[in-house]
């Protein structure tokens, strides 16, 4: 059985805080793979500043090229909307019946994780792996430990963020640093208006 991390999330644009966060995760946790899960934009959600989904996508292709245990898929963009990460889970694990898959999310979603869908069906069948984020006030308490597998890395904070990014490019500024090389000419011309 492989032992595989989703973690999900829009990556409007991937930066070098999601690659690092996902290697000091593979680091500290029994996973085998992380399966970067680029989100679709949701039909119902105002987002004009969400990047088309195929971009997103090729920019995190890209960006971890070379990174061989962090694959990027686009296996949620295929799922009936609105997606939920129970529905994800669920078709994941029957998709892949050779994979445990656990589910990874930062602190400020475990703060709000019981207003998930079927969140208790999650804690109760998936492991969960929590990782600190900026303005999360909340560390997993012992009991949340015993009413599920969950798992907190108590990874560096890395002070980039996807909206820092689309702003310094609409102010014209520089984005070394904060997002891999590789990807810094691409990030600047998809995201310059």
């Amino acid at each position: 059985m492989k032992h595989i991390g989703i973690f999900g999330g829009s990556f409007n644009p991937i930066h070098c805080g999601h690659v690092a966060l996902a290697e000091e995760i593979l680091r500290h946790t029994s996973l085998d793979e992380i399966w970067l899960m680029v989100s679709p934009h949701n039909p119902l959600k105002q987002q004009n500043d969400l990047l088309d989904d195929q971009k997103r996508l090729a920019l995190a292709e890209k960006a971890l090229h070379g990174h061989p245990h962090i694959n990027v898929s686009d296996y949620e963009m295929h799922m009936p909307r609105p997606s939920y990460t129970w529905n994800l889970l669920e078709a994941l694990t029957a998709d892949f019946p050779g994979h445990v898959f656990s589910l990874i999310i930062g602190g400020d979603n475990w703060d709000l994780f019981n207003r998930w869908y079927r969140a208790d069906d999650i804690r109760r069948k998936y492991p969960i792996i929590v990782y600190p984020r900026p303005g999360s006030t909340m560390v997993p308490a012992d009991d949340d430990h015993a009413c599920c597998h969950l798992t907190v890395v108590n990874a560096p904070l890395l002070d980039v963020s996807s909206t820092a990014i689309r702003a310094r490019i609409q102010r014209g500024e520089s984005i070394i640093g904060m997002v891999p090389d590789s990807i810094i000419a691409d990030v600047e011309r998809f995201y310059h208006q």
